[in-house]
């Protein structure tokens, strides 16, 4: 009988400056995110896809033993093979990436709902956890 060992999952929490953090509560969002199923990590950053958001991303990948990533940010035409391409430079399979757009499906659509708009991206990255 295969024994499969409980995932470890990653969420990184971008701020996006204020792109995010001006309208979504990201520190509401990681707290959030700590009290999901196999979430392991939680990494907040001020903006995710920059050189020390990425180390940040490197280092929980070896510090806690990830699975799987999920990154909450913006739009994944942008950055998804930014974030692939450095799970795979941390040993991690670059598909065990997932995405929650943030910033286009949160903070920007609801900029004059601060509460709907955290609730909103909450349910996104639960999803992202669950497609992990």
């Amino acid at each position: 009988m295969i024994q499969h060992r409980p995932l470890k999952v990653g969420v990184f929490v971008c701020d996006c400056g204020l792109n995010i953090a001006g309208y979504v509560d990201t520190d509401e969002v990681a707290r959030f995110a700590e009290g999901l199923p196999d979430v392991a990590a939680v990494v907040r950053n001020r903006y995710t896809c920059a050189d020390p958001g990425q180390n940040e991303i490197k280092r929980a990948i070896a510090e806690h033993q990830l699975d799987r990533i999920v990154i909450a940010s913006c739009t994944p035409k942008i950055h998804e093979p930014t974030f692939r391409t450095c799970a795979e430079e941390a040993g991690l399979n670059p598909y065990l990436v997932e995405m929650a757009n943030i910033r286009e499906h949160c903070s920007w659509v609801h900029m004059q709902d601060r509460s709907g708009a955290t609730k909103k991206a909450k349910d996104l990255v639960r999803s992202a956890v669950e497609r992990a």
